[in-house]
């Protein structure tokens, strides 16, 4: 194992944090604390920015950065980044959404929406390890990650057509399909940014695509989340009259709290709102078929990370 003095930097590294954490903390709250449009919002998306544009001047500058900007002049990096932005959304949106969908909308206990949600963690599973075996044993990755966007867009897309009176058999067989789409992508993504990297980058850039697909799901659950409870209080003040709620959230009580005349409203409203939901997501699902498509495969690699830096340091020039 080659060894050699590093360089943290800290200061790098700081100021990813607090400008990442400014915008969640914006998108956590925004539309539920306070608008949207507010100076809250303003405050926090500005120093977010500001603190972000600081850290790219910081990262520029180090010697051993903690997210080296050369790798984003790399095409397949920039566009493995975006889709694993894209699929951090989704999935991490999927899961979130889709829980509450089957305890608010077809009024299932926490428990067994958990376990109804197994399909999708299946198609997930098995994909995932089928395609890493088929990768492994040809080489071939880019026909996976086409694959997997198409059949995560069209789970999305699939998913656009609930409502609370969907059976649970269509509805599983809907999470298999994007299930089946995420396991194609979740790992192959990584797997595509590290083909391109030098040796002495290779830790750098896996992070660098997990840590936007983290990214991605923390503020993409957000703001879908917004949109979803949006929608909820507008199908809700359609059917059951203005001044439903206050202050433009939705606040949905537990079922069994409810007048029995008033559950089949409130079912009927949340899932009509999650199919919405869904739609606003099947242009961003798209955004992930377009990255992978203009994605250059190159040979799968079969050296070690420092079997890689020992090949590079061996070719360098001396001196």
């Amino acid at each position: 194992m080659l060894r050699r003095p590093v360089k943290i930097d800290w200061f790098g590294g700081a100021l990813i944090v607090a400008g990442v954490s400014a915008l969640l903390i914006w998108s956590t709250l925004a539309g539920d604390k306070y608008a949207w449009a507010s100076w809250q919002s303003a405050v926090l998306v500005g120093a977010g920015l500001v603190l972000l544009a600081l850290a790219v001047f910081v990262e520029s500058r180090a010697a051993e950065p903690i997210i080296p900007l050369s790798i984003f002049r790399n095409r397949t990096i920039t566009l493995a980044t975006v889709a694993t932005v894209v699929v951090g959304i989704l999935m991490f949106g999927s899961g979130t959404f889709l829980s509450q969908y089957l305890q608010i909308s077809l009024g299932k206990s926490p428990m067994v929406a958990g376990l109804m949600t197994l399909p999708l963690v299946f198609g997930l599973l098995v994909s995932s390890t089928v395609t890493g075996r088929q990768i492994t044993q040809h080489g071939r990755w880019k026909r996976f990650l086409v694959a997997g966007a198409v059949l995560m867009a069209a789970g999305v897309l699939l998913f656009s057509f609930i409502d609370s009176q969907t059976s649970f058999l269509v509805l599983a067989m809907y999470m298999i399909v994007f299930g089946v789409g995420i396991g194609m992508l979740l790992q192959n993504l990584v797997l595509a940014a590290q083909i391109e990297v030098a040796g002495r980058n290779l830790g750098a850039a896996t992070s660098t695509v997990s840590f936007f697909r983290s990214l991605g799901g923390a503020i993409g659950v957000g703001a879908l989340g917004t949109v979803l409870a949006s929608r909820v209080t507008t199908l809700l003040q359609e059917r059951l009259g203005a001044g439903v709620t206050g202050d433009g959230s939705v606040k949905v009580p537990a079922l069994a709290s409810l007048p029995p005349e008033m559950v089949p409203v409130f079912q009927a409203s949340y899932g009509a709102a999650t199919a919405d939901l869904f739609r606003v997501a099947v242009p961003i699902a798209l955004v992930a078929v377009l990255a992978v498509v203009l994605i250059k495969e190159k040979p799968l690699q079969t050296l070690s990370g420092d079997q890689r830096r020992a090949k590079e340091a061996a070719a360098a020039p001396p001196g």
